[in-house]
């Protein structure tokens, strides 16, 4: 499996591998990336400064991403861990947190003091995976992400 940044073509395989997860747990399409209008142009949404967004690539198939980008309406020291999906194929395989790892030494490398990031209660794998990695849960929402389903909120400290 190869970890790498998204390219054009790769739009379509990714907004596929986010929109099937939402179906297969069935979670909440409004208030959460499902809806959000820039799914189907990740590789365009993060050419934008300090942004980046990474794809597993597997057999030549997209089965999962996770991309870095500014916190939306939040000081310029925050980044926020962005659309962490992954295919049941390679749940388990630790790509999760190799990529996670490289979204944040892309931040650091940006100059970003704080990730922040937010999730749904049920995803608790991904929680203990964060925790793990050193995020904390904090009491309320940060930026404007738009995601107002979203009810877990965690920051982690990049310096």
């Amino acid at each position: 499996m190869l970890i790498r940044e998204i390219q054009q073509k790769d739009n379509e395989s990714i907004a596929k591998v986010i929109r099937d997860i939402f179906h297969e747990l069935d979670a909440p399409k409004v208030g959460t990336a499902y809806a959000d209008p820039i799914l189907d142009t990740l590789h365009e949404v993060y050419q934008a400064p300090r942004s980046v967004y990474y794809v597993v690539e597997h057999d030549g198939k997209v089965v999962g991403g996770c991309g870095v980008a500014p916190l939306e309406n939040a000081d310029v020291s925050v980044c926020e861990l962005q659309k962490m999906y992954f295919a049941p194929e390679i749940r388990g395989t630790g790509y999760a947190e190799k990529i996670i790892e490289k979204c944040l030494e892309f931040a650091k490398a940006q100059g970003f003091e704080i990730c922040y990031l937010e999730t749904l209660s049920f995803m608790t794998t991904a929680q203990k995976l964060y925790k793990r990695i050193g995020f904390e849960n904090i009491d309320g929402p940060m930026g404007n992400t738009g995601h107002n389903s979203c009810e877990v909120w965690m920051t982690k400290k990049l310096v």
